[in-house]
This record gives structure tokens, C-alpha cells and sequence, in this order.
């Protein structure tokens, strides 16, 4: 009795169906350390005073100091911390200047996108 081998296609499909149930090597998987996180403590800190001041000059340092603390406090979040920087440092930069009124005006702005008193 002669035993006959399979046709090559056959112990192809075999081999394929037979990897198709082995597990895959593990890889090792790469972890990213978690981001720093701020230390906030969400109370104003005590003898928290306002800058004096008089025209933008000193407008410009008392919404520079209420925003420093409400970023220190957690009240307001990074990104918009950035963006109000950013237009607190067009207003000085126009304070500098001597345009006492654009700069007001741009503090005016931003205090009322922000929601801040003006």
C-alpha cells in the first residue's frame, strides 16, 4: 500500500491555518512618563495685594497680577493663561509706546472675552 502526500496547496492552507492560532511574540510596549502636573493650591495666597499704579501702566499689572493668581489657583488653565498673556503683552507694548488708549482698550478687551470685570 503506497501512501500518497497531499498536493502542495493543501499542506500550504494547513500551515497557514495552523499559524493562524499561535499568539504573536509579545513586544515590549514603550510607556511615555506621565506630564508634570502644577502644584496648585486653589486659595489666594495670604497678603495678596494688588500693584499700585496709574494709567495702563498700572492697569496692565493688575490684570497681569489677578491672572498670575488665578493661574497659581487652578481658575484658569494654561492655554488660556498663554492668550491672555499674550494680550496683556500687546497692551503693554502699546503702553510703552505712549498709546495710553489703545493700550486700555486692549485691556478692556481681553477682561471682557475673559470674563473679568472691567
Amino acid at each position: 500500500m503506497t501512501h500518497r502526500l497531499p498536493p502542495l496547496s493543501v499542506c500550504a492552507a494547513l500551515l497557514a491555518l495552523a499559524s493562524c492560532n499561535s499568539s504573536p511574540a509579545p513586544q515590549a510596549v514603550a510607556t511615555n512618563p506621565a506630564p508634570q502636573q502644577r502644584v496648585v493650591n486653589p486659595i489666594t495666597p495670604q497678603g495678596f495685594k494688588l500693584p499700585e499704579g496709574s494709567g495702563c501702566s498700572g492697569a496692565i499689572a493688575r490684570y497681569r497680577a489677578v491672572i498670575a493668581n488665578d493661574h497659581q489657583t487652578g481658575n484658569v488653565g494654561e492655554s488660556v493663561y498663554k492668550q491672555i498673556e499674550g494680550e496683556i503683552a500687546g497692551a503693554s507694548a502699546a503702553c510703552a509706546a505712549g498709546r495710553d488708549g489703545e493700550a486700555m482698550s486692549l485691556i478692556a478687551a481681553s477682561k471682557s472675552r475673559h470674563g473679568y470685570p472691567g
